[in-house]
């Protein structure tokens, strides 16, 4: 059964279709990756899902409820989480209090057990009281990620994780979103790059243009003449 179910979504502005009747899902335990083009409607669509854009039509469902109405605050409550392309960490604040804010929010008990396991996981126990704003982007997307998990989510939406980080970087975060995906979280990952979703997603969906053109394995989308000539410009 599918932990997210995005159901003939469609977002027009004015006379701009940025998302056109758009199928998606998303498995607990699973990775599923979103990819295409820049101006695909990627952002959109997340949009749509975390709750900070309103469809034009179509809905979206979580854990089979309908929670296309509900916003984005609610949608947290329900258990779903998002980090952001653009860090939003608070810079004046200590890695460990960015993500017990989280926490707090949330309402979970056992608020400081919580940010310690946080912390452990995403292997950031060294930088633990260091101001979150003095810290280089690979670290802080870790810590966006920690902060994300504090509230308990069912689902994790990534929007570009891997943005600024190195290759070794990068290879950490898919080690992390595997073992993330084998506690039975369910991650949707919007990337770039080619090599961690590869690597890491079970399901890939290639938007462009607003539509889905493709979704399947990774060596589906990898042969997909479709994905040759859309997203990665071969004819």
């Amino acid at each position: 059964m599918s932990l997210l179910y995005v159901d003939r979504v469609m977002v027009r502005f004015g006379g701009v279709t940025a998302v056109d009747g758009v199928n998606l899902l998303a498995r607990a335990g699973e990775v599923t990756g979103l990819i295409g083009p820049n101006g695909a409607g990627k952002t959109t669509l997340f949009n749509v899902i975390s709750g900070m854009q309103e469809p034009t039509g179509g809905s979206v469902s979580l854990d089979s409820v309908d929670i296309t109405d509900l916003p984005a605050h609610k949608r947290a409550q329900r258990g779903m989480a998002r980090t952001f392309q653009r860090l939003e960490l608070f810079g004046s604040l200590s890695v460990r209090d960015n993500i017990k804010v989280a926490a707090e929010l949330a309402a979970l008990t056992n608020v400081n057990a919580i940010v310690d396991e946080m912390i452990e996981r995403v292997g950031i126990t060294d930088i633990a009281d260091r101001p979150a704003g003095d810290l280089p982007t690979g670290s802080a997307r870790l810590v966006e990620i920690a902060r994300a998990l504090a509230t308990r989510p069912k689902l994790l939406l990534l929007d570009e994780p891997a943005s600024g980080l190195d290759e070794s970087e990068s290879e950490r975060l898919g080690d992390l979103l595997r073992t993330l995906a084998a506690t039975g979280l369910g991650v949707l990952l919007v990337e770039h790059d080619m090599g961690l979703v590869m690597k890491v997603c079970d399901v890939i969906y290639v938007l462009d243009l607003g539509q889905i053109i493709a979704h399947g394995t990774p060596n589906e989308i990898q042969h997909d003449p479709k994905v040759l000539e859309a997203y990665l410009g071969a004819s």
